[in-house]
């Protein structure tokens, strides 16, 4: 359930100065980009001239592109179930996240994203909601949806509507880690492949979606950890359709017990769970030239000064650390390059593409322990990402006619 509004009993939590005055009266807004000045400007823009332009997308619906803002507009949803590191906070609490992503979307690629927060938990309903609002929009980003009900939303929207939709905690997140792994893998000599073994903890949406797409791109030995343990077949039949597909498409050695066994001889270890929950002597079981990736924010499985004494590179979700994992690397270039071509959805394909290229802008004279991600504030990134998805979408033919 949602926190109980704040009242003389619980009065709300105190907000720092600085952080209130940025989201005082939130952080967006709308500006016109034509000027209407007279009566002249107003009959163009509104009646009688705004007929002429209705009559035409009603004749020919692919106009709405090129004569309204869904060229250049994604909507932001989310239902506050699972919000950043908070929780289940309900939708409006949930709003200055949504308008966070719409103002990276806007400064970073020049995307207008739009914060739509639903007081739904419904799985179909909210796929109703959604589809029945997608004609104004070129993309659909999901943000902050508890698992397993994400990907019930996920799947079902992306077969109602003919835009991409894209669920920024699932495939953000593996996009990014893939880029990281591809580069952290060349530095210690290995590759993302067949011979390297990963664990993923962490089940939910950004474990699971990790594991699909480091599956795609080649790596067979994924084993997955959830707080019962190692993830099996036997264990799947009696959860959701998700969790059983993962259970029969991983663990090719077929482990069972605890993460201690997992990381036995394991190359890369994955964390999308929650802190504190990693030890040192846990670490030393992984193989020489172990790759640590604890992403649970704010606390990271592991501390990484502790992370580095034992792992050749460490990545965590803080911005405070080196090698920060951050979905920022890829969402704004992923829809300015969709929204380019007109992308009609999000492939597998894309998704590689999208992390070579964020692997590609660390060069080799860059490449250290420190450095295998990009920084969320090279200037690169956006038009790079932006560039090799609409590329790979021309080429699918996942755009619009």
């Amino acid at each position: 359930m949602p926190p109980q509004t704040a009242n003389a009993l619980h009065p709300a939590p105190a907000i720092a100065d600085d952080v209130r005055s940025v989201h005082e009266g939130g952080k967006l807004e709308v500006n016109s980009t034509a000027p209407v000045r007279n009566r002249d400007d107003l009959a163009l823009v509104y009646t009688p001239g705004v007929a002429q332009v209705c009559a035409a997308i009603h004749d020919q619906p692919s106009l709405a592109r090129s004569l309204t803002i869904k060229s250049n507009s994604v909507a932001v949803v989310s239902d506050g179930s699972a919000v950043l590191g908070l929780g289940d906070i309900g939708p409006e609490a949930a709003m200055p996240v949504m308008e966070g992503k719409a103002l990276l979307l806007k400064q970073l690629a020049g995307v207008d994203g739009y914060p739509i927060c639903l007081d739904e938990r419904n799985p179909d309903r909210i796929v109703d909601i959604v589809a029945a609002i997608a004609p104004g929009f070129g993309g659909i980003n999901l943000e902050d949806i508890s698992a397993p009900r994400c990907f019930e939303v996920e799947g079902k929207l992306r077969k109602r509507v003919n835009i991409p939709v894209f669920h920024d905690d699932q495939h953000g997140t593996a996009i990014v880690v893939l880029a990281a792994l591809r580069n952290a893998t060349r530095l210690v000599g290995k590759t993302v492949g067949p011979a390297l073994r990963v664990v993923v903890q962490g089940i939910g949406a950004a474990g699971v979606a990790v594991s699909e797409l480091l599956l795609a791109a080649g790596v067979t030995d994924v084993v997955g950890v959830d707080r019962d343990g190692i993830v099996t077949p036997r264990r799947s039949t009696a959860r959701d359709p998700i969790f059983r597909r993962l259970g029969k498409r991983t663990n090719p050695r077929q482990l069972t017990g605890t993460v201690d066994t997992a990381l036995d001889g394991a190359d890369v270890f994955i964390g999308v769970s929650a802190g504190n929950t990693l030890t040192a002597a846990q670490l030393r079981r992984m193989a020489p030239g172990a790759i640590v990736f604890a992403m649970a924010n704010p606390v990271p499985e592991i501390a990484p000064e502790i992370a580095r004494r034992h792992a050749a590179v460490v990545a965590t979700g803080r911005s405070d650390e080196p090698n920060q994992i951050n979905n920022v690397l890829c969402f704004p270039g992923l829809f300015r390059g969709l929204l380019d071509v007109g992308a009609t959805r999000v492939t597998t394909t894309t998704k590689l593409a999208a992390a070579t290229a964020i692997a590609g802008l660390i060069g080799d004279g860059e490449l250290s322990a420190e450095h295998v991600i990009p920084s969320p504030f090279d200037s690169r990134v956006v038009p790079a990402v932006a560039r090799a998805v609409a590329e790979t979408a021309r080429r699918e033919g996942a755009v619009a006619g």
